[in-house]
């Protein structure tokens, strides 16, 4: 954690690795099951045992997904797949009044069926060592609650959003103000273009009820780029007994040499071009364009001349490995064919960390 000194052996607080081990428990979404898994990645490289905990799909997901990293530090993380009912989940719909990725939501509301699961995983593992520090995403609380009855365990909630997002959601919500903001600190942000289905208000709002067991809060961020929004979420009177700590941000510690992985092609692509030249466009997993949103931005890439790469798909399902019925994001006729020397067009998970760590990607 950020100012601390971890040497590689792991020792920490008179511990040895071999004595403590780290449980990851992710909200099973894309962008919090990368953020732990990268996470994961750093303490392993410490020597410290890391348990990654999840189902099935979700741990063969995360694990598919990742760029980045080392193969042989990925081995030593252990995942756990843990059992989940059948459940079903409607698929994205780009056309639908409101834009929040609302076929999620059997997706959170069958992860709480883990806790039993989740408690005598942390039975087995608590026996067999000394420590067991639990790492899980904040909207995960309900599912490790058990933690607070195991003398020898510690919970730590994983905020994947920014502390900036996290302190002015949080003073947004306050009726009574604890205390004054400077004048550098906005107070009026402008609000989600789309409403929040009431049913994840609710979900979120049962969640938080799970906090009182927590040992502290960790977020994928450093104090030089927003302490001061850690600093004012140290002041509420929510976290006045807990400690927030800034582990951020989960850059690769070692990436993979040329020799030993096999590049995709949009790399070797970037390769020969300019620098500072290539637009990367990517709207996340969770948003499905329109077919008119498609067609404008086609458009517009077209008429500009500007290089580009575009990740175009469809918004991850309840299970991304389940066959697409709907199809996938239609181009106007004979587009990639006339933009083929300028720009690429990617159908599928793209090495998003190594299209941004390139030279030639403006």
């Amino acid at each position: 954690m950020e100012g601390q000194d971890c040497s590689q052996n792991g020792n920490q607080n008179g511990q040895t690795a071999g004595q403590v081990a780290v449980l990851m428990v992710p909200l099973p979404m894309q962008s919090h099951l990368n953020q732990l898994l990268h996470l994961s990645h750093l303490i392993t490289a410490y020597g410290i045992p890391v348990h990654f905990a999840a189902s099935a799909i979700h741990n063969r997901q995360a694990k598919l997904r990742l760029h980045g990293w080392d193969p042989e530090t990925s081995r030593k993380i252990e995942f756990h797949d843990l059992p989940l009912p059948p459940y079903s989940s409607s698929p994205p719909k780009p056309n639908a009044s409101t834009r929040y990725p609302a076929h999620f939501l059997p997706i959170f509301d069958n992860a709480m069926h883990l806790r039993d699961p989740m408690s005598q995983l942390l039975q087995d593992l608590t026996n067999k060592f000394t420590r067991v520090v639990i790492i899980h995403d904040i909207l995960m609380a309900s599912v490790v609650q058990d933690v607070k009855f195991i003398p020898n365990a510690e919970a730590y909630s994983f905020v994947p959003i920014s502390a900036f997002n996290m302190f002015m959601s949080t003073w947004e919500s306050l009726s009574e103000k604890p205390f004054q903001l400077d004048s550098d600190i906005p107070t009026c942000l402008p609000h989600f273009v789309c409403s929040v289905p009431q049913e994840v208000n609710d979900f979120v709002s049962r969640q938080f009820e799970y906090q009182d067991f927590q040992s502290g809060t960790l977020f994928n961020t450093s104090r030089l780029i927003e302490g001061k929004y850690l600093e004012l979420l140290e002041k509420l009177p929510s976290n006045a007994n807990r400690k927030i700590f800034a582990v951020g941000p989960f850059n690769p510690l070692q990436q993979k040499s040329e020799s030993e992985k096999q590049r995709h092609e949009c790399l070797e692509w970037l390769d020969k071009q300019e620098t500072d030249s290539v637009i990367y466009i990517s709207f996340g997993s969770t948003t499905s364009m329109t077919a008119k949103e498609i067609r404008e931005l086609a458009k517009g890439l077209e008429q500009s001349g500007q290089k580009f790469i575009w990740v175009l798909r469809t918004a991850d399902k309840g299970d991304v490995f389940a066959a697409d019925e709907e199809g996938r994001p239609q181009l106007p006729k004979g587009y990639e064919e006339r933009a083929k020397n300028r720009g690429m067009v990617l159908r599928d998970w793209a090495p998003q960390l190594d299209i941004l760590g390139h030279p030639s990607t403006g």
